[in-house]
């Protein structure tokens, strides 16, 4: 375990708080603030822990208003996170230049911000421009639970008849991995990232996109500690160590959308490829 990774001991969160003392007042004021819910949360987990080893179980309604306020916890970190290196996006969901100093957020920005409203779903801004549709952004695509959809295409060949690419609704970015030239149909692939679709005609005008099903499996782990689950995602590399991937969630909803998004920035051409399985460690 890295140093980052270790919890701050006593010590630790007394030289903290004689530290906020120096900065600006209205940097001492919300940094304080924080602080203090930090404290508050690490006395909730010593009682936790201390109900654990007296015998003091939890009944299965607590238990999942604790694991409900974990992950509420960490999408408010994961926003507050966002505001801050990103820029910030308030009630009226305009984007601006990151600030110097951490911007004032009052309910009504927490309310209304498309932003937090994402993170609470479980879902993060792709790393990778998905497809256009007639020219805007096609999310439903990679997103959406439907798995068909009746499009407009049409297939770009060479001098020799080979295909070079395909224009599907408009977007010319597509690549074309396979085709079988008897039944008409091709595997495309939109700039060589996300999921995989073949493309059956339907007549002359119009064919249909059918999502391909995954055809990787991995493990993510379920391990219980305190009161509280943590997921890990086992990610097998060829020629190289096993690696493991500690993924924020506190429910496993939670930690398979979190696996999704490390697939999408680090393996971007096998995202929607991939079926992710739960084990109990």
């Amino acid at each position: 375990m890295s140093k980052l990774e270790q919890p701050l001991d006593a010590d630790e969160l007394m030289i903290l708080a004689e530290r906020i003392e120096q900065l600006p007042a209205d940097d001492a004021e919300w940094v304080n603030r924080l602080l203090q819910e930090l404290l508050r949360a690490r006395a909730h987990e010593g009682e936790l822990l201390a109900r654990q080893a007296s015998g003091g179980l939890q009944g299965p309604g607590e238990r999942d208003f604790d694991e409900q306020m974990a992950q509420a916890a960490l999408d408010t970190a994961e926003w507050l996170k966002t505001l801050w290196e990103v820029g910030y996006m308030g009630a009226g969901n305009f984007r601006a230049q990151p600030r110097a100093a951490f911007p004032a957020i009052d309910l009504e920005d927490v309310r209304k911000s498309s932003l937090f409203a994402r993170i609470r779903q479980g879902k993060h801004a792709l790393p990778f421009p998905p497809p256009t549709r007639q020219g805007l952004p096609w999310h439903e695509l990679l997103e959406g639970s439907a798995q068909a959809h009746t499009v407009s295409a049409e297939i770009v060949r060479d001098e020799d008849g080979l295909p070079m690419g395909a224009i599907i609704e408009g977007c010319s970015e597509w690549q074309v991995l396979e085709e079988d030239v008897e039944k008409q149909e091709c595997v495309v692939q939109h700039q060589g990232k996300g999921p995989k679709f073949r493309l059956l005609p339907l007549d002359s005008a119009s064919a249909q996109l059918r999502r391909e099903l995954p055809t990787l499996t991995r493990q993510i782990h379920l391990q219980g500690r305190g009161g509280f689950n943590s997921y890990t995602l086992e990610w097998p590399q060829e020629g190289a160590p096993t690696q493991f991937v500690a993924l924020r969630a506190a429910t496993w909803e939670r930690a398979e959308s979190e696996a999704e998004h490390w697939l999408a920035m680090t393996h971007p051409e096998l995202y929607g490829q991939v079926r992710f399985v739960g084990s109990e460690n």
